[in-house]
């Protein structure tokens, strides 16, 4: 379980958190202003009981029977706990191509990421310009994160380098890292870690594909 906003909330209820509002924002656009916990749970195929404890757990109204919550409300609630209403700053390491397409998706907007700057080893792309963001050397990396009060670090460099990568951003202050690189990184208790592992990903992707593919036999 994690605090968020005073309140005790698992990981699983956070990963279901943005499928409600991306669902609830498409709604909205399609002319819906009115929506149950109910109706959610249907369209996104989840249990019905997990749906209502976590909607009532982000929405400040009780809503009411038959007709649910307001649509543009709950979409603020929401918004809101998520704490993508407020602007997050955050760095990469590694403008390769992952990197660079990290750099320039225009979707962390909407989910208040804001990535200020990129870095590299590769005395070819210091001090370009990608997407409107200066890539700079590693030395330069604590006077950015100073600058800019950056506590989120986003590592895409690959497998061997990731723990150098983990080991600058935690000497610069950073608190928080994102790890798209397929290595595990050491670092204090303090810091919060999330790997996002593709090979697992696509690994669970396979084995359901596989199984479903064996049931049709």
């Amino acid at each position: 379980m994690v605090t968020n906003k005073g309140l005790s909330v698992s990981k699983n209820q956070i990963q279901r958190l943005p499928m409600y509002l991306n669902h609830l924002k498409k709604l909205r656009d399609a002319g819906f202003t009115q929506i149950s916990a109910p109706q959610v749970a249907k369209d996104l195929g989840l249990h019905v009981e997990k749906v209502k404890k976590d909607i009532a757990l982000v929405s400040s109204s009780l809503g009411t029977p038959k007709s649910g919550r307001n649509i543009d409300d709950l979409i603020a609630d929401i918004t809101s706990f998520l704490n993508y209403d407020e602007i997050t700053p955050a760095i990469i390491i590694g403008c390769g191509q992952l990197g660079r397409a990290l750099l320039g998706y225009r979707g962390f907007d909407e989910y208040g990421l804001d990535i200020v700057a990129g870095f590299d080893i590769n005395p070819e792309l210091v001090g370009q310009d990608l997407f409107g963001k200066t890539i700079y050397a590693l030395e330069d990396l604590p006077m950015i994160r100073k600058k800019y009060k950056v506590d989120i670090g986003i590592i895409t460099v690959p497998g061997s380098a990731a723990q150098e990568a983990a080991n600058a951003l935690v000497d610069a202050g950073i608190l928080a890292i994102w790890n798209f690189a397929p290595a595990h990184i050491q670092v204090a208790d303090k810091i919060i870690v999330h790997d996002e592992n593709m090979a697992s990903s696509l690994a669970v992707l396979s084995h359901r594909l596989s199984a479903k593919m064996s049931s049709k036999k």
